[in-house]
């Protein structure tokens, strides 16, 4: 192999494999099994195999990759979940990925995965009384890794002298462009198995590219976010806050006016984090025309806009039929915020291409 190979597995719509292209990473193939997310991936990626159902994958007879990404999961980790962690169903599928991981690497003498890289939910650094990290953390080692001191764990770290090279971050999406997306606080974990770089991948500074301006061959535009051309062109600019369901309930129970007003939001308030299970209204009225606002919910649009994703990326399927609006909902929901994925594939990029695409590996 000469070009930088990604597989992807538990893809939903795509967001890695979209990170790693627009980083010179070719993605080669993804592992999904809902209808709607493998439909969307494969009308952007056309050339992409799709692998199926992870528990159903030997890493021995994939194709082997230089990154492999994965975001397990997440249903009993999530702090809105059943909380049974790493022991639940659907959570616990992340040691069908290492299981492949390890497959891969054994088949290869080693060589491939170089990378590998996991999100998930911050819910798990707190689950199963915090073991559950340190069980993902023993995984990826094979080795027991202690717990920290203060019996908590920090929202960035890592775990040297062993193999893989790990390093974590909790990344927060709002912060990761602007204007601002929704709020969205994740777990990202660099593996190396191949040197010493993944806190040059997940913590050095580096020049992020601007939001992707179409939705892969759907030909719709990318909001910019910038109110300039409504000002110039003299048109009504709109005025949009998130609006803080329960805020308003416990004011309106406690008759207190302030809190009342400002559950229709601050300008600082972030978007609220986008879930699969439904979406949260926000206020929105005309400056020339406050009191003819209302409160609504986002469009599927407005929400990809939200994640940093190019305007119609869950629109339509591979063969041109249009996704159901709960379909979209749901995926955008699972999904990651382009920003930060893009920000780890351009780090690996640099670290993996220094002196050629197998240096180090």
């Amino acid at each position: 192999m000469t070009a930088l190979q990604l597989g992807s597995l538990f893809d939903g719509i795509g967001v890695f494999p979209l990170a790693a292209v627009r980083c010179g990473i070719e993605p080669i193939w993804a592992s999904e099994i809902e209808k709607a997310p493998i439909s969307i991936t494969k009308r952007h990626f056309p050339d992409m195999a799709h692998l199926g159902d992870v528990t159903k994958l030997d890493g021995r007879e994939i194709p082997p990759v230089h990154i492999i990404t994965f975001g397990s999961p997440c249903q009993n980790l999530s702090q809105i979940g059943n909380r049974k962690g790493l022991a639940g169903e659907k959570s616990s599928l992340f040691f069908q990925a290492i299981r492949i991981i390890r497959e891969m690497r054994e088949a290869t003498n080693g060589l491939f995965p170089a990378i590998a890289v996991w999100e998930n939910v911050m819910g798990a650094f707190s689950s199963n009384d915090r073991m559950d990290f340190r069980a993902v953390l023993s995984a990826f080692t094979d080795a027991d890794v202690s717990m920290p001191a203060s019996g908590r764990w920090a929202g960035a770290g890592m775990v040297r002298g062993r193999t893989p090279d790990l390093s974590w971050r909790l990344m927060d999406a709002q912060y990761w462009t602007s204007p601002r997306l929704a709020r969205r606080q994740r777990i990202f974990l660099v593996a190396d198995f191949g040197g010493r770089r993944s806190h040059e991948i997940l913590f050095k500074p580096r020049t992020m590219q601007s939001l992707p301006a179409f939705g892969g061959d759907c030909g719709l535009p990318a909001a910019c976010g910038d109110r300039g051309s409504f000002i110039e062109a003299g048109r009504r600019v709109p005025v949009t806050r998130p609006f803080q369901c329960f805020r308003m309930r416990a004011s309106a129970k406690e008759r207190t006016e302030t809190a009342f007003r400002n559950s229709f939001g601050l300008p600082t308030d972030p978007f609220p984090t986008l879930l699969a299970g439904g979406i949260s209204p926000f206020a929105f009225w005309y400056e020339d025309d406050p009191a003819g606002g209302c409160v609504r919910f986002p469009t599927e649009t407005e929400c990809e806009r939200l994640m940093g994703l190019p305007e119609g990326w869950t629109r339509y399927g591979a063969d041109g039929e249009e996704i159901l609006s709960s379909h979209r909902y749901r995926a955008l929901g699972n999904a990651i915020a382009l920003p930060c994925a893009e920000y780890i594939m351009a780090g690996i990029a640099e670290a993996l291409t220094k002196g050629g695409a197998n240096d180090g590996i």
